[in-house]
């Protein structure tokens, strides 16, 4: 039995909280965003846009350059393109360099993901790789929960007179135009700059990918295209990413818009209760798709976050700043049980469908956008009725999935029935 890389595997586990401390900061800022630079809804959406086209861009590219280039230079190619991403908008935090900073940092985090999953199968060892895919998950969802607390610490502490913390009055110095929230941008520039110097330092074991890890030829990437299932799995990866990123996004916005909540209290309170949630469930979900089908259980979770959804929507202060973070379990199952049932849906070239799908989290850009849109013309509230949509699409596909082997499921004795 292979010993798991105990330092390697901690050094995994911290990016995947880099990645999500980072991406998921969005959803706090976009409200004091939009206040800073007078943005309108739409122009706002272009942020997560700018981000998320990355991914859509990058996934499938990513696996051919790590094949060629190995995880170690490609990790570091990433960061370093996170870290001029991070520092282009810490030097000039203007809405139009926002847009390439968010877009470059999005470059750098598709690498990154696409690297993570088989270097920690090798660092952990295959018999651990279920159990430190959660630690991952776990990880990645502590970050988010976080992030916004540190918004929030840092907007109290640069707003103070006058400033006492050393690090704050480090911050308070080096931001521009008086832009306390942009200090996080500082924050994120150093984080990569630790990154690229401990990646650069560390010795990376060589991984050899296994058949449904490789990104495979042109060849299979047209055969693929040609079915009608890879497409609607990949609409489903769009469905599910596109609501948890309008959620995400908006819902600082909506409270501030209908409920005068403050985007740096409460709001960034309820952003950080939506990834705590998620996290929750994820947790939560390994047990229940033990118990039931995937398709049931992905059924229920549609269902359950449109109830949800209409009490954030058409719920009192109270109601929508329970809803909100709400939401975020009642989704968590969504992504992982809508990427297993397309995988399970197809016989070959795995590695190849696995870049198609992750494509799909360009939904994360094509939703928000949407709603911001038509928040512009009809009001945030109702625009945000459009997750109803993306919702009926995830139940038709627990609906329509057909998978050729389905999820193991056992009897609540035999669960915790002792071995």
């Amino acid at each position: 039995m292979q010993q798991p890389n105990r330092f390697l595997v901690g050094v995994i586990l911290l990016i995947w909280f880099v990645i999500s401390f980072v991406t998921n900061i969005l959803g706090p800022l976009m409200p004091i965003i939009i206040e800073t630079y007078r943005l309108s809804l739409t122009m706002a959406a272009f942020l997560p846009f700018s981000f998320f086209l990355a991914y859509g861009i990058m996934s499938v590219p990513a696996g051919i350059m790590i094949e060629r280039l190995g995880e170690k230079k490609s990790m570091l190619i990433a960061f370093a393109l996170n870290l001029i991403g991070a520092m282009l908008f810490a030097f000039t935090p203007q809405y139009g360099m926002a847009l390439a900073s968010l877009f470059i940092i999005g470059i750098g985090m598709a690498m990154l993901q696409v690297i993570i999953n088989p270097l920690m199968r090798v660092a952990g060892g295959e018999e651990n790789f279920a159990f430190f895919s959660v630690m991952g998950q776990l990880v990645f969802g502590l970050a988010s929960f976080i992030s916004p607390f540190v918004f929030t610490y840092l907007m109290r502490e640069l707003s103070a007179q006058p400033v006492t913390h050393p690090l704050a009055n480090l911050l308070g110095e080096l931001v521009q135009n008086g832009l306390h929230w942009t200090a996080l941008y500082w924050i994120f520039s150093f984080i990569f700059l630790i990154m690229l110097i401990l990646l650069a330092v560390i010795r990376m074991p060589k991984v050899e990918l296994k058949e449904d890890e490789k990104s495979g030829a042109a060849s299979a990437y047209r055969e693929l295209l040609q079915k009608r299932d890879v497409w609607l799995f990949f609409l489903g990866i769009v469905a599910y990413v596109g609501t948890e990123q309008s959620l995400a996004n908006w819902m600082s916005e909506f409270l501030k818009q209908y409920h005068q909540v403050d985007p740096a209290g409460d709001g960034a309170n309820a952003v950080a209760g939506f990834w705590g949630l998620m996290t929750i469930g994820c947790l939560l979900g390994l047990v229940v798709l033990k118990l039931w089908d995937s398709r049931k259980v992905l059924k229920a979770a549609c269902i359950l976050s449109a109830l949800i959804l209409s009490i954030a929507l058409l719920g009192n202060r109270q109601l929508s700043l329970w809803a909100f973070p709400a939401a975020g379990f009642t989704i968590s199952v969504m992504f992982s049980v809508v990427f297993s049932l397309a995988l399970n849906s197809i016989n070959k070239h795995h590695g190849s469908f696995s870049g198609i799908l992750c494509s799909g989290i360009f939904g994360g850009a094509l939703v928000p956008f949407i709603v911001g849109a038509l928040g512009d013309l009809i009001g945030l509230r109702y625009a945000l009725l459009f997750l109803y949509i993306t919702l009926g699409y995830l139940f038709f596909i627990a609906v329509y999935a057909k998978p050729l082997v389905n999820n193991k499921t056992l009897a609540l004795r035999e669960l915790f029935a002792k071995k």
